[in-house]
């Protein structure tokens, strides 16, 4: 491999498009993580009476199975998801939007007229 391969590689838009998108993805990442954290899980917690998803554990025998932190991954990974669902249907519905848009008119003649002239041209 040479070193303009690997630049025309790096160059390439698709690969600039997926860097972008994992860094947007992993700002998205936090964001979501702290809404969870202290927005999503407090309020679960309320709702199932003032359980502290980060303290469940269960313990066999010496072993400590600390599983909230777990079940916090999961609501943190729904609500990812679930966004993620919202926007891809979102641009779905914007794409077909703009396929079912009418194409604008180009300036210039019609195809009949440019067959009027074609014929006239022929009878010449």
């Amino acid at each position: 491999m040479t070193l303009n391969e690997f630049k025309d590689f790096i160059a390439k838009g698709n690969v600039m498009d997926m860097a972008v998108g994992i860094i947007i993805g992993a700002a998205f990442t936090a964001i979501v993580g702290i809404l969870v954290a202290d927005m999503i899980n407090p309020l679960i917690g309320l709702l199932m009476g003032g359980v502290d998803f980060a303290g469940l554990s269960a313990s066999v025998g010496e072993a400590t199975f600390t599983y909230g932190n777990f079940i916090m991954a999961i609501i943190n990974f729904l609500v990812i998801a679930f966004v993620v669902f919202m926007l891809v249907r979102s641009l779905n519905k914007m794409k077909k939007a703009e396929e079912a848009a009418p194409a604008p008119a180009l300036a210039g003649p019609t195809q009949e007229e440019l067959l009027a002239d074609i014929l006239v041209a022929l009878k010449k």
